[in-house]
């Protein structure tokens, strides 16, 4: 067993092995793209079990964000528990909630979560609930609402202006400013109460705190009302549980140690919770055995949630002083060239980071905000020890770096083919090459997409927009349309989706238009003058009746899982919609029918975030769907993480996409040149980060301060999103950059109207790595 457990380690690369060898104590590992943290952690949980003769009663747990990851980690650890001659036991890998809901779940009478008769939601700003809640604050507190509606600039009592603003504030701005700080706040272990305490920490017009306050105080309390949590109620359950010393102890004496995957997208309510289980209270004097493993550079999740990577930071820091930080900085997933591109940007935006906040120091000398730089200073090193790999530090593809300046987006489109159809021209290549193209925005894959649907038809090579028409997240949608058709089957608009979907699902082979969709009726029972000897149209309209006759024939709770029988769902779509059947049954017991299940089912679509369900037996539906040989996989930057390609695309590095900028409507500018949530947002993660990181709170940040900080963060997120698209590559990373694009792509429209773009310049570090 030593010989063997000391081979698997000897396998480790530098940082990796510092990993490996972990016994006790809280560490910290910092881990830079392709370095292989996943690996190294699953060693080092191998390694710990072995150990420390891990079982069922005394656990490593080893905790991550995503349930792909996982399924994947713990793959990892049985192989190496397999070479090692041990059983599976001894650990278990999950996900943050997955481990919080367990906790709260074995203790309701402590967690105060009745989990059987609460509804689980993701909420977002246009949920009734919130809605409710911005309602029930504006009657509760007139004064405050009449500030926001004067603002900076005043109306003079023209009553149409009023009531413009008062439905700006009602309809828009109070409902995203609920949802982004009721997160922040409540991810961050923080109540309506304490949030009630930084009044007295801040000093503006608006009274931001207040009305934080007030509206956390009213969505609490409607929550309880309609029996819903969120996902961080049940890491507030679980703490709760904690803080009861029998159930404290059951936990910690099971928990051996506690393994943390992607830490720097952790919040300070979830590494609370982790702590106390690596704790011992019966031995105070012991450290956590802690391991927290992730990179801060690749933080690209903190602007649009609560994850806040300064925290792992501040951990970074501390086990550095007590000699106890790893940092894993060889990478052989990428050729030398494009590393290179990588640790520039990393010190090109760093440096630009500092000159910028200097500069404005010297104009705004009571501005002391200390400096926060976007990126870690750890640069990628190529591999020198390579044992057991083969293709590390790849040969790069061509120059391995490429960089293209176009006249207009048209003409990327066209090239991005060209270099397809080169990279893709052998059979061989087609079998053991994979390919990317990474973009900021869904509508700008959709542009891509439209564009190269050629390749298919002329070369046979398969285009996948992932973030497209066939994300399984849409499913919801479909049910509703094959469900808004049963109901009223004399709709030509419900006819007309239903026939889409047959369609797409290739249940139908028949072209829509040969169908008079105004008139179903004559469609689904025609004279016999109208009947055509047609096998395909006689195909369609029996699957369509047999729809219909299952209104009949079925009781109404039953209709969405027949769908899924008749739509040939695959095993992911089928679990994602019997969790979509679940869900609609706890919202509407007590008053179900069609019109009440179709009435729930609009309100999910419209004001929540449904996650479908992961599955990982099927291999279409694992990560090699994102990875096939021979496909050119679409998807978004923020997707990618996690994934690499041979070749990867990233086309549009304009400086309005990356970093862009902070756009403030001029509907909503009479409150003043700034978003309001994001200002609130800003605000209260610095009166947080002071009372973590001192236990007191000795400055306040104004308005104007407040917004030149979201700025900046948002500004550094991009930059860090960049960079995690620009690791992705092995052998070749094409970037553009465009003289004319679209001014905005959300309202852009595909007419091949060169005029109607506007002028743009290349991103910061577009330009950096051309001039290199």
């Amino acid at each position: 067993m030593a010989e063997k457990l000391e081979n698997l380690i000897k396998q480790l690369r530098p940082g990796q092995d510092i990993l490996g060898r972990w016994q006790k104590g809280e560490m910290a590992v910092s881990a830079v793209p392709g370095a292989g943290k996943s690996h190294s952690l699953a060693v080092a949980a191998a390694a710990t079990i072995a150990r420390e003769k891990l079982n069922l009663r005394r656990q490593l747990i080893i905790v991550t964000y995503t349930r792909s990851a996982t399924a994947s980690i713990k793959q990892k650890v049985e192989q190496n528990l397999h070479y090692l001659g041990l059983p599976p036991v001894g650990f278990s890998v999950q996900t943050i909630h997955s481990l919080a809901l367990n906790i709260a779940s074995r203790y309701p009478e402590l967690s105060g979560l009745n989990l059987n008769h609460s509804n689980l939601v993701s909420f977002n700003r246009n949920h009734r609930l919130i809605k409710s809640t911005v309602n029930q604050w504006i009657q509760e507190n007139p004064s405050l609402y009449q500030t926001l509606v004067e603002g900076r600039q005043g109306f003079d009592g023209e009553e149409s202006e009023r009531m413009r603003r008062e439905g700006i504030i009602r309809g828009e701005l109070l409902p995203k400013f609920a949802t982004n700080i009721i997160g922040e706040a409540k991810s961050s272990g923080k109540s309506p109460h304490s949030l009630a305490h930084y009044i007295d920490y801040t000093r503006d017009e608006y009274q931001i705190m207040a009305i934080a306050s007030g509206l956390y105080k009213i969505y609490q309390q409607l929550m309880i009302e309609n029996n819903f949590i969120d996902y961080d109620d049940m890491v507030l359950g679980a703490l709760k549980v904690l803080q009861n010393d029998d159930a404290r102890k059951v936990w910690q004496q099971q928990t051996h140690a506690v393994f943390e995957d992607e830490a720097q997208d952790s919040s300070p309510l979830q590494v609370e919770l982790l702590e106390i289980l690596a704790k011992d209270d019966q031995n105070p004097h012991l450290e956590p055995n802690l391991v927290r493993v992730g990179d801060p550079n690749q933080a690209i999740n903190s602007t649009f949630t609560s994850a806040d990577p300064v925290y792992f930071n501040w951990f970074c820091d501390l086990c550095s002083q007590k000699n106890s930080l790893a940092t894993i900085a060889q990478a052989g997933r990428s050729t030398q060239i494009i590393i290179d591109g990588a640790n520039q940007t990393l010190d090109f935006i760093n440096q630009k980071s500092i000159d910028k906040t200097l500069k404005f120091q010297d104009k705004n000398p009571n501005y002391t905000h200390s400096i926060e730089l976007p990126f870690r200073e750890q640069y990628i090193q190529p591999v020198t020890k390579k044992i057991n790999q083969t293709n590390v530090n790849p040969v790069p593809f061509g120059k391995g770096l490429e960089l293209c300046k176009f006249d207009n987006i048209y003409q990327t489109v066209k090239a991005l083919g060209k270099k397809i159809e080169v990279l893709f021209a052998t059979e061989e290549a087609r079998k053991n090459q994979n390919l990317a193209i990474l973009v900021r925005e869904k509508s700008q894959g959709k542009f891509i997409e439209s564009h190269l649907e050629y390749l298919e038809d002329n070369f046979g090579i398969n285009v996948n927009f992932i973030d497209g028409k066939n994300n399984i997240s849409e499913l919801p949608k479909e049910v509703l349309k094959l469900l808004q058709f049963i109901d009223r089957p004399h709709s030509p608009e419900y006819f007309k989706n239903v026939l889409e979907i047959l369609q797409k699902r290739q249940l139908i082979n028949i072209a829509i238009s040969s169908i008079n969709i105004d008139y179903p009726e004559r469609f689904l029972y025609p004279t016999e003058l109208e009947k055509q000897d047609n096998p395909n149209l006689e195909n369609t309209r029996k699957i369509i009746l047999n729809l219909l006759t299952a209104k009949i024939e079925l009781v109404h709770y039953q209709l969405i899982t027949y769908l899924a029988m008749i739509l040939n769902y695959n095993q992911r779509e089928l679990a994602t919609t019997h969790k979509l059947s679940e869900k609609i049954d706890k919202e509407t017991v007590g008053r179900s029918s069609l019109k009440t299940i179709i009435s729930s089912l609009q309100e999910l679509i419209n004001s929540e975030k449904f996650e479908a369900v992961e599955t990982f037996t099927d291999e279409d539906n694992s990560e090699n769907i994102y990875k096939k040989c021979g496909q050119v996989t679409i998807m978004t930057m923020h997707k990618s993480k996690g994934l690499d390609w041979d070749y990867v695309f990233l086309p549009f590095i304009n400086d309005n996409i990356i970093p862009g900028s902070s756009y403030v409507p001029k509907n909503i500018q009479f409150l003043g040149n700034f978003d309001l949530s994001e200002v609130a947002k800003g605000q209260l993660r610095y009166l947080i980060h002071q009372e973590k990181l001192s236990n007191k709170i000795t400055k306040y940040l104004s308005i104007d301060e407040a917004w030149i900080e979201a700025q900046k963060l948002k500004e550094y997120e991009e930059y860090r999103l960049l960079y995690v698209a620009m690791t992705r590559a092995k052998q070749l990373l094409w970037m553009s950059a465009e003289k004319k694009a679209p001014f905005s792509w959300s309202f852009f429209q595909d007419n091949n109207d060169i005029a109607s773009l506007s002028d743009s310049n290349p991103c910061p570090v577009f330009n950096l790595l051309y001039k290199v």
